[in-house]
């Protein structure tokens, strides 16, 4: 039975935003394909709202092999620039460019660790960091954690990977757990 004391720390009344809050954001994440997708939307979505890049989810998807990076690895220049004509998804150059240049950056670090999922959770020593922040406002932009993994990530030559697009990241793939503790997916 659910608390019905207990609210969502965002979502309400966005059934986008409602579905995204209670069967992903948070939830610890172990398939690379998802790890990459969320890496590549997290860094498209730098300047604009997350609604507006889970209503373009899609279009992504299509436009990016539903985010094989194998195939993004090797999409070409002029497949790139005819995808800054799809209005399916954020057409920013720079957003489109480094989709591709990140996927031949994940491709080597699987390659190094076996997997992207094992070189990701290290961050964070393989278990989920669980917060216990009141409001959402308790939440920081960036942590030590998504400090080092966009540190990281930049030396790789991963762009796009700021610390603060990493923590929104880590708390996307469930590395962290920011859910307040007055929500209902607090904790789980």
């Amino acid at each position: 039975m659910t608390d019905r004391t207990k609210t969502r720390c965002f979502g309400e009344g966005n059934t986008l935003y409602t579905a995204y809050h209670d069967t992903e954001w948070g939830m610890p994440s172990h398939d690379d394909q998802h790890l990459f997708e969320m890496l590549i939307l997290e860094g498209a979505q730098a300047g604009l709202s997350w609604e507006t890049v889970l209503k373009k989810r899609q279009g992504y998807r299509q436009a990016f092999h539903n985010f094989d990076p194998v195939k993004v690895a090797g999409m070409t220049d002029a497949a790139l620039e005819a995808l800054r004509e799809n209005p399916a998804i954020i057409r920013n150059r720079l957003k489109i460019y480094a989709t591709r240049q990140n996927a031949r950056v994940f491709l080597k670090i699987q390659e190094e660790f076996g997997s992207f999922d094992t070189y990701l959770w290290q961050f964070v020593k393989g278990q989920p960091l669980q917060t216990d922040r009141k409001r959402l406002s308790d939440i920081p932009p960036t942590t030590p954690e998504s400090d080092a993994l966009s540190k990281d990530l930049k030396k790789r030559g991963m762009t796009f990977v700021g610390s603060t697009i990493i923590y929104a990241y880590m708390q996307a793939v469930g590395l962290v757990n920011d859910h307040i503790t007055s929500c209902l997916c607090y904790g789980r």
